[in-house]
């Protein structure tokens, strides 16, 4: 299967909240039986679950790592055909495809952090301190370029900051989106 089609797949999960909620539950355990994710996913019924099992390894979003001989049926064992850490190759190559593969990769990371925040019991989203939004602006490659020094400049040294009274593990994720090219 080429990367574009992958691509289109996985965007299309993304986008479906009950095939993103069940993506980011297989990344975040890595592999998992549909008992298992059922568990997980209470809220979706087994029928639909099943459905997108199906229809995610026929995409070629989700694989069958394995299959279990249970009391006369088999259990198939589930895991993403893409490795969200394998950005090296994707950057090496340069390309429109791979960058949207890594793109996509990152957002499905930032996403699996994002879903364990939100399922967890109390959380208090004001008190928390979480939020996200999004800065259109004009700006000069230089001053773009000084903008992403200055936000470096400001987290580096914090990424060496030691867990102590009143320090919460927090992630900042910064996504720069270039320029809406007209394809025409």
């Amino acid at each position: 299967m080429d990367k574009q089609h992958l691509n289109l797949k996985i965007m299309e999960c993304v986008s479906n909240p009950i095939k993103c909620r069940m993506l980011i539950e297989i990344l975040k355990s890595g592999e998992t039986t549909a008992k298992l994710l059922a568990e997980k996913c209470m809220d979706i019924p087994q029928t639909t679950l099943y459905r997108n099992l199906k229809r995610m390894t026929e995409d070629g979003v989700l694989k069958v790592v394995s299959e279990t001989q249970i009391r006369g049926t088999v259990e198939k064992t589930y895991a993403a055909t893409f490795d969200l850490n394998d950005t090296n190759t994707m950057i090496g190559e340069n390309s429109g495809k791979m960058y949207m593969q890594m793109f996509l990769q990152y957002i499905l990371t930032f996403a699996k952090q994002f879903q364990t925040y939100c399922d967890a019991p109390g959380i208090d989203i004001k008190n928390d301190k979480s939020g996200f939004s999004l800065s259109y602006v004009y700006l000069t490659d230089e001053e773009l370029e000084n903008t992403v020094a200055a936000i470096s400049k400001t987290l580096t040294p914090l990424q060496n900051n030691k867990p102590a009274p009143g320090r919460k593990l927090r992630t900042i994720g910064v996504i720069i989106s270039p320029e809406q090219h007209n394809t025409k």
